[in-house]
């Protein structure tokens, strides 16, 4: 990689000033020759660097994304270190893509719950890389979407506020209609969480507030 390029990407998430190229996916270099990567290149280009930190993919120069596969989940918790330093670093937005399949039903719950509950951060369920290299390739290519009066785009990009409609739908039995009422009221799962049974009632229904309440605020604890 050009040393001009390497000026514009972060080296880790810690270094945050650098800007990602636009139309372009950039990869940690483990990546180069996965699935993943056969699957985004026909969709973007992807650009590998060798050291982003525990970050996996910037598919824009605000957006850092981790990637926690089925082994991950299944092998213990060592990924959570890696997503409370990415948390540190208040100038990226954090994204957690993780493999959700029949084997790591039983520890999604408990992942999810510490990603949105205590990192504040989003996570999008994906059943293989090749769905994964399509979720990032559509960020990268709404960062590129023209809007006819910059004046009226939203700073947070499109995928930003999709990732959080995904993320609320995660909640059992709370569809995609209550999903996005509970976000257009509230602004944030944060505020979610911190609405009483009432507040959410008034929104969703009294039993679905419970549902919720009850699901946002039940501590998380590993399985492990």
């Amino acid at each position: 990689m050009s040393e001009d390029f390497q000026s514009q990407v972060p080296a880790t998430p810690v270094h945050d000033g650098g800007r990602v190229p636009p139309g372009c996916l950039v990869s940690n270099r483990r990546w180069k020759g996965s699935q993943f990567h056969k699957a985004a290149r026909a969709q973007v280009q992807v650009i590998f660097e060798d050291d982003l930190g525990v970050a996996d993919f910037y598919p824009t120069s605000e957006m850092a994304v981790v990637y926690v596969s089925e082994s991950d989940l299944v092998a213990g918790t060592a990924y959570r270190r890696k997503l409370a330093k990415l948390r540190k670093v208040e100038k990226l937005k954090g994204v957690v893509v993780v493999e959700k399949t029949p084997m790591t039903d039983q520890y999604y719950l408990d992942l999810q719950k510490f990603v949105v509950l205590e990192l504040g951060m989003v996570i999008l369920p994906i059943s293989n890389q090749t769905e994964a290299a399509g979720l990032l390739a559509r960020m990268v290519l709404d960062e590129q979407k023209p809007h006819p009066n910059p004046f009226l785009r939203r700073r947070k990009t499109q995928s930003i506020d999709s990732s959080l409609l995904v993320t609320m739908q995660t909640i059992p039995k709370l569809g995609a209609v209550k999903a996005k009422r509970l976000l257009q009221k509230f602004g944030s799962i944060k505020n979610i969480t911190e609405a009483s049974v009432e507040e959410l009632a008034s929104v969703i229904g009294t039993a679905n507030a419970r549902h919720v309440k009850n699901f946002l605020t039940t501590k998380v604890t590993s399985k492990r």
